[in-house]
């Protein structure tokens, strides 16, 4: 496949959603279609989110509004602003894990160390 020297995403051709945990996660732009780094756009509410964990990939984020609590390298940061990746664990858990208050922890977990991420809590 060849890729073009820049993608244009408008609003009508975005993916739906994947509901990850109670975030709903947007794929911007897949690692398939970018071929080494995917974006995404995420909305959660306080509470939402992933478990500690870590995985052999680099993140990034980008806080719009609120704020965002990472874990990282043992520190605790309260993050305002910076931006997102890892769309194949997050679609993953769309498909696999079902929508509710408690989900199946020994599916969850196995989900998350096929896609590389090894829960540290």
């Amino acid at each position: 496949m060849a890729l073009l020297p820049y993608f244009v995403l408008t609003p009508e051709r975005r993916e739906t959603p994947l509901n990850v945990l109670g975030t709903q996660v947007t794929v911007l732009a897949s690692n398939a279609s970018t071929q080494s780094y995917g974006v995404t756009f995420q909305r959660g509410d306080e509470g939402t989110g992933p478990p500690p964990h870590s995985h052999d990939w680099d993140e990034s984020f980008y806080v719009l509004g609120g704020e965002v609590e990472f874990l990282c390298d043992g520190q605790m940061l309260e993050i305002t602003g910076q931006d997102a990746m890892a769309a194949q664990m997050f679609a993953a858990i769309d498909r696999e894990i079902p929508v509710g208050p408690a989900p199946d922890i020994p599916k969850l977990l196995a989900v998350l160390e096929r896609n590389g991420v090894t829960v540290s809590a």
